[in-house]
């Protein structure tokens, strides 16, 4: 068997874009209102609604690994530009807090991972945009209540707007890779997809680049998408690991 390369490091653009939605509209709502989408003409006119997300500033987003915040995270990167500037917590350092009147919206992601130093300069960052305007989204895989930080920010945190993020449905994943599939002229035969929820990672980035793996080995093979050219893609990846 021919072993080629395979390269599953990619990612596909994290836009809300190429977000799936799933049970996550009020919160994409919000995170397109904050950057700046739901507003102009096609938004149409002003309603309580849109005055109540302007309201809120401090949006927390919690889930475990692979349901989507870090995406969300960058989508917003993504269109707020340069006003956005994304803190990693695991690497972040107390300078990554300091305010400033030129961003406008301040991306925390992995919040749970924040270090004793950096939770004070968190705590710090919440009072100046508060005061000062801005915007703060955070991501952790629990509830403000139940993370493992300081008093005082754990309660800053549960201030705002508090949102699970919502993994999908087996259903929804394969009705988002078919649709990423047809779109690319792919033809899928129905047993490729559930093999592949079954057999492989089951969060949405690993099955959207095994997904493009697949389409290339397809091209590279001249063979036609089956389920015996998966299995042998998914041998050689497991190989290569």
């Amino acid at each position: 068997m021919k072993q080629i390369p395979l390269d599953l490091s990619a990612d596909q653009p994290q836009s809300f874009d190429t977000f799936v939605t799933g049970r996550n509209e009020e919160l994409l709502q919000h995170l397109r209102y904050s950057a700046g989408l739901n507003t102009g003409a096609d938004a149409g006119p002003d309603t309580a609604a849109d005055a109540a997300l302007g309201n809120d500033r401090f949006i927390y987003m919690w889930a475990e690994t692979g349901a989507g915040k870090t995406h969300l995270i960058n989508a917003l990167a993504h269109h707020a530009g340069d006003a956005a500037r994304i803190i990693r917590a695991a690497d972040a350092f107390d300078s990554d807090f300091d305010y400033s009147p030129h961003i406008s919206h301040y991306l925390l992601d992995d919040a749970d991972q924040l270090s004793a130093p950096t939770q004070i300069a968190a705590f710090n960052l919440f009072n100046q945009i508060r005061e000062q305007g801005g915007w703060l989204i955070s991501s952790g895989q629990l509830p403000p209540a139940q993370l493992e930080l300081r008093e005082d920010l754990r309660t800053r945190l549960g201030w705002g707007l508090i949102y699970q993020v919502h993994g999908l449905s087996d259903d929804e994943k394969i009705a988002a890779l078919t649709q990423s599939a047809q779109a690319r002229g792919m033809g899928l035969p129905a047993g490729v997809l559930p093999y592949l929820l079954t057999h492989y990672r089951r969060d949405m980035p690993s099955l959207s680049r095994m997904l493009d793996a697949l389409d290339r080995y397809s091209l590279e093979t001249k063979r036609a998408i089956t389920l015996p050219l998966l299995r042998e893609l998914l041998q050689q990846e497991a190989e290569q690991q």
